[in-house]
């Protein structure tokens, strides 16, 4: 893949991620608790796994030139740590420290074991393909 092809699979997949954010936070969004967060980061902590996993053994050919696009682009559009840091921050300044403290120590785990399930998904996709 040539360096423009692989900024503009980037830039698509960037922009096609976060549209996607974009309507899952319309679609799970309430007053109370960050739940749109919570879903992308889980959903996206396992696709990338999933797909890491998957393509870890090419190096080359059509599932490594989609790399570019789904790692680095629709999954680092779609996922949202640094709206998770605003909103825990947020919490925090509206008086809910537990509140807070409740969503980190639930992300955290969620995202981490959505990584490993993904991981394995594209692990035994893998293995089955040959």
């Amino acid at each position: 893949m040539t360096a423009w092809r692989g900024y503009m699979a980037v830039g698509v997949g960037s922009a096609l991620g976060a549209s996607l954010r974009y309507l899952v936070s319309l679609a799970a969004w309430s007053p109370g608790f960050p739940w749109a967060t919570l879903t992308v980061n889980v959903l996206g902590s396992w696709l990338i796994a999933a797909f890491v996993a998957f393509a870890s053994g090419r190096a080359t050919g059509r599932v490594a030139s989609w790399q570019p696009f789904l790692v680095a682009g629709f999954c680092g559009g779609f996922t949202t740590f640094s709206l998770f840091s605003l909103e825990t921050l947020q919490l925090l300044h509206q008086g809910q420290p537990w509140l807070a403290l409740g969503y980190v120590l639930v992300s955290v785990p969620l995202w981490l074991s959505a990584a490993w399930h993904g991981y394995r998904t594209g692990h035994r996709a893998t293995m089955t393909r040959g």
